[in-house]
């Protein structure tokens, strides 16, 4: 075991955590007991209590398992942006001891095909606006049934805070065999039979990409989904529940369903919900509400502070602002503390580890660290060819055991095999990420094993993209790289071959690449080149051309 950051370890919290042996469902039941007539959200001003929220959630529960046959372990998919239903949702799949498929409300109809066919999802909850692209699969595909929640049903209030016209919009949900919408379903006013999920059900089934370009589900059960639920809150003293959290980072993330959201539950906290980023609405949601936490990616900082009027916000009332995904620039993060006297502490996890593995201490953060082990947590480094354990400050893959680590990648035990390494008897995952650790036992990032780009906390995998490119009929070869950016940290640059005697525009290979994937995968640069470098077995040198990319961009700068 690691040991070698106790001495920096937060005082008076324990080194090892014991989270409820319940269901994360029973987070929601308990703390509407407790607070049933607190706010669990605020969404454009508009309340929503616990005791509401619990009810919503069982009655949609109910219409799962009467109306859709939901069962003990079946998939469910829940494809929405955030919103008090996402969060009825979720916890309404596992009041039905189903499985949570939380995907990208970014994915167009394509995309959605591969997750319903994979994950076997039978039923999914959608948002209205999204309802264009998931509605052909319905009855065409495994899907029979999809539930369709209105984001304006939940606002209720006037408000003078400006409200997206996607969220304004009226109900509006077709009649369509298969399709119900939110309203129905909650009136129809189904009670859910008894719950029978445990701590060692499964829960939830994030999707991370890999090298193939195929998507992989990460079976994570009840207990995984509660340690760091539970862990979040109480790594920052968080456990009472007067804290008043932004809510910025999409649910459908690991680290804003848990750090955010599923923490947030489990302490009652308010919940105040923002659907996308908006620096102008979040600076007075954070004054009107007086915010206390801020879980966001550093591009929504580097946003927030850029307000032309940042003398006259209000940010008073922050007491933690943190995040991870994608590192802090220190001059960002120096203004942060020169505006908010603030440290950003940064933190780091992955869909495999139902987010935090590691947190920076509250009191002694770094800059650019991804922080100490937390609760139970045993991380190492080590040599990627031999897996022996590396020295301090020797650059190796990061290795990790704890509690929050997934069961299995869904239906493929090879690749589950292979990222798992054994050590003094332990079980350890590989992260694909290199990094060091200092003599105070922080860790540090250095690169990466796994061809991913990090574009503004959001991971673009590079075959996926290319295996899209090669659809297109003047593409004869691809290879995707990161580029740096200065606001989103890495963008997505594609080299492309084209075929003899074809000819293409960036601008119009750029259009064909929306209609083809999710926005934030689409690459922001293309270049056009006579042929890509290969290696003697004829493979494409794919890190040649990420070298010369990063030398490029070091000259530039």
């Amino acid at each position: 075991m690691n040991t070698t950051h106790y001495p920096v370890w937060p005082k008076g919290q324990p080194f090892e955590l014991t989270p409820p042996a319940t269901s994360v469902w029973a987070n929601l039941e308990i703390s509407a007991r407790r607070y049933p007539d607190r706010a669990a959200t605020l969404f454009y001003d508009a309340a929503m209590s616990y005791a509401r929220l619990r009810d919503d959630a069982e009655k949609i529960a109910g219409w799962l398992q009467r109306e859709c046959g939901v069962r003990k372990g079946d998939r469910v998919l829940l494809y929405m942006q955030n919103s008090p239903q996402w969060i009825a949702a979720f916890y309404a799949i596992l009041r039905a001891d189903a499985v949570v498929v939380p995907v990208t409300p970014a994915l167009i109809t394509d995309e959605l095909r591969y997750f319903v066919a994979d994950s076997g999802a039978k039923v999914a909850v959608a948002a209205q606006e999204l309802l264009p692209r998931i509605a052909p699969l319905v009855g065409k595909t495994g899907l029979s049934h999809l539930l369709v929640a209105t984001y304006s049903d939940a606002l209720g209030v006037a408000t003078e805070l400006e409200v997206p016209d996607f969220v304004r919009a009226p109900r509006a949900v077709p009649a369509q065999p298969g399709v119900t919408a939110w309203s129905a379903a909650l009136a129809a006013g189904h009670v859910p039979g008894p719950t029978t999920a445990g701590p060692d059900d499964r829960a939830v089934m994030p999707y991370t990409s890999g090298t193939t370009g195929k998507p992989k589900g990460c079976v994570h059960t009840h207990r995984a989904v509660m340690f760091t639920a539970v862990g979040s809150v109480a790594w920052i003293g968080a456990l009472t529940a007067d804290a008043i959290v932004l809510a910025s980072l999409p649910f459908f993330h690991v680290t804003g369903m848990q750090s955010v959201m599923n923490g947030s539950i489990f302490a009652g906290h308010t919940l105040v919900i923002l659907p996308r980023w908006d620096r102008e609405v979040a600076a007075r949601l954070i004054a009107r509400y007086r915010i206390t936490s801020w879980v966001n990616i550093s591009t929504m900082v580097v946003d927030l502070l850029a307000h032309p009027r940042l003398g006259e916000l209000d940010l008073s009332s922050l007491r933690v602002v943190s995040g991870g995904g994608a590192a802090m620039p220190a001059a960002v993060a120096q203004k942060l503390k020169e505006v908010t006297g603030l440290d950003y502490m940064e933190g780091y996890g992955l869909s495999e580890t139902m987010a935090p593995t590691h947190i920076n201490p509250y009191l002694r953060p770094k800059r650019h660290c991804l922080g100490i082990p937390i609760y139970s947590v045993d991380a190492r480094v080590v040599d990627v060819e031999t897996a022996v354990e590396l020295p301090r400050g020797g650059t190796g893959e990061i290795v990790i055991h704890g509690p929050q680590i997934f069961l299995e990648y869904w239906n493929d035990p090879a690749k589950t095999a292979e990222s798992f390494l054994e050590l003094d008897g332990k079980r350890f995952f590989r992260t694909g990420d290199l990094g060091f650790i200092d003599q105070e036992g922080y860790f540090f990032f250095s690169d990466r094993l796994k061809r991913m780009i990090n574009c503004s906390g959001m991971k673009v995998w590079p075959a996926e993209v290319e295996a899209l490119l090669y659809g297109h009929p003047a593409i004869q070869e691809a290879c995707v790289i990161s580029s740096p950016d200065e606001y989103r940290g890495e963008t997505v640059k594609a080299v492309l071959v084209l075929k003899p005697g074809e000819a293409v525009s960036a601008e119009a290979l750029g259009a064909w690449c929306r209609e083809k994937m999710a926005a934030y995968k689409v690459p922001r640069l293309f270049q056009f080149v006579e042929a890509l470098p290969k290696s003697p077995t004829g493979k494409v040198a794919w890190r040649q051309l990420q070298e010369k990319e990063a030398a490029a961009a070091a000259r530039r700068s």
